[in-house]
């Protein structure tokens, strides 16, 4: 062999070795997408930063097989033709897994996108039985809304003495809206209980809250129930506490922010909530979460912190566990159990998950878990 030759093959080596090299290094994309600005923001906020810290947690200790993991975040404004939008250009980079949405709406809205990809979306927070129990490209790391409605049901019939509730909820999160109102009707009638007067509104065209409030006090039900995000059930509160100062209200889980307590103030107080954040928390994994994430973001995590954090962890362990030919969502479904922050979080063959549920009630400017 001459001398040339040997020179160019070593050439090439050299060349394929640096190639192999750089693609080892490439980052690992993962995408993020959820309303980042308006009435939801906080929950967005608080998923994507949840995200965010897991993601440089893992980065911190060497990333996945050496390569970094790198966060593409986008705003969907929680608005279903923006939500298409940024699909599509996640889809386009060819991520594999997509984070999000935070909202039921935007879920459903998602979906044909998604499904008609090789993408799959993992949400943190998006609860709506309308995406139970279907084999698609949809995962998420929390129960349906039938876990916390119907806790929050019973709760309120047994615990608390309620028979009559009337309703108000936010037609602009459509899915999940009648989804918790159907699950809760289920349990509290079945009790014995009665749901009256149901009033809607959209969250997206600026509410008139004191009116609302008079409708639906004047039903004169035992307890009120908000279906709504933070800052409309904040303004509800409010508003019923000035008409009828004292009256025993309930909330779904989508309410339940750091932000609703900020904006409600002391009308807040005594709200009853069904989630899966239990803050009196002391286990060490809870801790050192909470501990990390207010010193990265200055603010408390949440339930939509806490489950953006889970999400991702999710992820990141499948990507590091994934066998070579299994896509992501198989891989997830056939690990069935992933270590969340506060408890297991265990898939179905759908992609559902499970976790235990608490009733939590507003006392001291606080969420405070009592069953």
């Amino acid at each position: 062999m001459s001398d040339n030759l040997i020179i160019r093959i070593a050439i090439v080596i050299l060349a394929m070795t640096l190639l192999s090299s750089c693609q080892n290094s490439q980052p690992i994309k993962i995408g993020f997408v959820a309303g980042l600005s308006g009435k939801s923001a906080d929950l967005g906020g608080a998923g994507r930063n949840g995200a965010i810290l897991a993601i440089e947690q893992r980065n911190a200790t060497g990333g996945i097989d050496g390569r970094p993991v790198e966060l593409v975040i986008k705003d969907a404004q929680q608005t279903p033709e923006i939500m298409k939008q940024v699909i599509a250009e996640l889809v386009k980079e060819d991520i594999e897994l997509i984070i999000g949405p935070m909202t039921s709406s935007m879920a459903t809205a998602a979906i044909p996108l998604i499904n008609a990809s090789k993408s799959i979306l993992l949400s943190p927070t998006a609860t709506t039985t309308q995406l139970t129990g279907k084999d698609d490209n949809f995962l998420r790391v929390i129960s349906s809304t039938a876990a916390y409605s119907s806790k929050n049901a019973r709760y309120q019939y047994e615990k608390l003495g309620t028979r009559t509730v009337s309703v108000i909820y936010d037609e602009n999160n459509n899915s999940y809206a009648e989804s918790w109102l159907r699950g809760f009707r289920a349990t509290f009638e079945s009790l014995g209980g009665k749901v009256g007067m149901l009033i809607t509104f959209n969250s997206a065209k600026s509410p008139v809250y004191h009116q609302l409030a008079m409708e639906l006090v004047s039903a004169k039900s035992d307890s009120l129930l908000i279906i709504s995000n933070a800052v409309d059930a904040a303004m509800l509160c409010q508003q019923i506490n000035i008409i009828s100062p004292n009256k025993q209200l309930l909330a779904s889980e989508w309410a339940s922010t750091e932000r609703f307590i900020e904006l409600a103030g002391a009308t807040a107080e005594g709200v009853t909530i069904a989630q899966f954040l239990n803050r009196n928390d002391t286990s060490s994994r809870y801790l050192e979460f909470l501990q990390a994430y207010q010193k990265r973001f200055q603010q408390t995590p949440g339930f939509a912190g806490l489950a953006g954090y889970d999400a991702a962890m999710v992820a990141l362990d499948a990507y590091t566990v994934r066998q070579q030919g299994f896509s992501l969502k198989e891989t997830i479904i056939s690990v069935k159990k992933f270590q969340g922050v506060q408890q297991p979080l265990l898939f179905d063959k759908f992609g559902d998950s499970k976790r235990k549920t608490y009733i939590t009630v507003v006392r001291n400017g606080k969420y405070v878990t009592v069953e």
